[in-house]
């Protein structure tokens, strides 16, 4: 343990935000840059307990304590091969994940808990800045060939363990660009797609080769061709199919499903073109209070919208833990992102009845649950942030029993996370395609189980890679 009483001494502190009228007007990241000397003053926050509930509460059981010891000692390097030896990508989830360690985290009994998720941030950018080890290359090659169709963090993550045995890995990708929803569906301000590039051009340092613009399913691609050309197939699709509200007007233009505008504000800001679905001047409502939801508030304030209101139909939730959800679970609690201090309303414990409007939508009418009050409001701009309910199965031929759930998602045996779709090669499947609407850290702890079993498969032996985790535990 580094400083004993370093939890007794310091306070929680992250990074700064650059000011509200500063960051509005590019797309950059919202955080100011933290000093080494701060960094390792949080690290020494830790208590390095007997019981590391914050790995436990991480689904990737990231050996939190060790690296934060090596922060607070400044020995960057050991930290970060503490860290990439169980997170491909913690330059991604230092920058998105939830954190549920830190909901899992001893301190956060009485006080603040460590800022885990920014020390691993650190960590990963310190660890490309310094030259360290970010991939786990191997000169090995088995002769063994694997298809992964989907770019997202579970396909990518499989494509890395996998590479770093030697195996042969494509990655097929629908899109005109690798990432997934990492690439169009997270804002510029919440990751910048050079960090997104920064790790792909290591992944094809790897021999990790990309495919991108084909859509396995079609004509042009069936499964089957995979299953002809590879030993193994892995098919990490995401859940992308958006929840919608079906309420009459529902169908206006300007009604839209957040991904659909998030991935057009994302494909503007690259190619420096106007967006196709543009707030400027309106009076936009976002459906949802989740992370997309936030993400669609931030974008709409950079693109000037005139008014904006973010409505949830849950109950605003308490702002302390609340007593049927105890340490070390994940609680809900009410939280706030940047985007929420630039400006808009929340609206809680709000229903959305109907949408108004001659071809566009003008109004929304809603009713608030609390008081039973009904109301309009002006809406030039709606997006649906309502969450997804599955994959997109239909062109795979793969939506009906017994390849899927009765929750619409695919079917894997819960071990080893094998399909029952016939073919030359076996198929696996992981990530929100199997355990539906879940979190990144979530997509890359699946990628990396489905790995180590197709790499049991293709070895015939017991896979060197860590054993495939249980992916359905609700403990946190």
């Amino acid at each position: 343990m580094g400083k004993v009483t370093g939890f007794l001494e310091f306070p929680r502190q992250g990074p700064r935000l650059r000011p509200v009228p500063v960051r509005l007007r590019d797309w950059r990241e919202v955080y100011e840059p933290q000093s080494d000397k701060d960094v390792s003053i949080q690290g020494a926050r830790c208590m390095d307990c007997g019981i590391p509930f914050c790995m436990q509460g991480c689904p990737l059981g990231n050996r939190i304590p060790t690296f934060n010891d090596e922060v607070y000692r400044s020995n960057w390097e050991e930290a970060a091969a503490q860290l990439f030896d169980t997170n491909n990508f913690p330059e991604f989830t230092g920058r998105l994940c939830p954190a549920p360690c830190e909901s899992a985290c001893v301190l956060g009994i009485s006080d603040s808990a460590v800022t885990i998720e920014r020390i691993e941030y650190e960590v990963a950018e310190h660890a490309f800045a310094m030259g360290f080890d970010v991939a786990h290359d191997t000169d090995v090659r088995t002769g063994r060939r694997v298809a992964v169709v989907g770019s997202g963090p579970a396909g990518l993550a499989a494509a890395a363990q996998l590479a770093s045995l030697g195996h042969e890995v494509h990655v097929f990708e629908r899109s005109d660009a690798i990432g997934g929803l990492l690439r169009y569906g997270i804002p510029e301000f919440k990751l910048e797609k050079s960090i997104l590039d920064r790790r792909l051009a290591v992944l094809e340092a790897s021999s990790v080769t990309f495919h991108t613009n084909v859509c396995v399913g079609d004509a042009t691609m069936p499964l089957s061709n995979l299953q002809g050309d590879f030993d193994a197939v892995l098919l990490a699709l995401g859940s992308t199919r958006p929840r919608l509200i079906p309420v009459p007007g529902a169908d206006l233009t300007g009604v839209y499903p957040a991904m659909t505008y998030l991935e057009a504000a994302n494909r503007a800001v690259r190619d420096a073109q106007p967006t196709t679905i543009d707030a400027s001047h309106k009076h936009v409502v976002i459906l949802g209070g989740g992370d997309t939801g936030a993400d669609c508030l931030g974008t709409v304030h950079r693109q000037g919208a005139r008014s904006v209101v973010q409505i949830e139909i849950l109950d605003r939730p308490p702002d302390e833990r609340p007593d049927d959800q105890p340490w070390p679970t994940m609680a809900r609690i009410f939280k706030s992102s940047p985007a929420h201090d630039e400006g808009g309303e929340r609206r809680f414990s709000t229903e959305t009845l109907e949408f108004h409007g001659s071809g566009s939508v003008e109004q929304i009418v809603i009713r608030d649950d609390v008081t039973g009050e009904s109301f309009t409001m002006s809406a030039d701009l709606v997006l649906i942030a309502a969450g997804f309910v599955g994959p997109e199965l239909e062109s795979l031929d793969l939506a009906e029993e017994p390849h899927v759930t009765s929750r619409a998602t695919l079917s894997v045996d819960s071990e080893w996370r094998v399909t029952s779709i016939d073919g030359a090669a076996p198929v696996y499947a992981c990530g929100d395609a199997v355990r539906g609407q879940s979190l990144i850290v979530w997509a890359i702890a699946e990628g990396r189980s489905a790995a180590a079993a197709i790499d049991t498969y293709l070895s015939e032996r017991p896979s060197v890679l860590p054993a495939p985790v249980e992916p359905y535990s609700l403990s946190w």
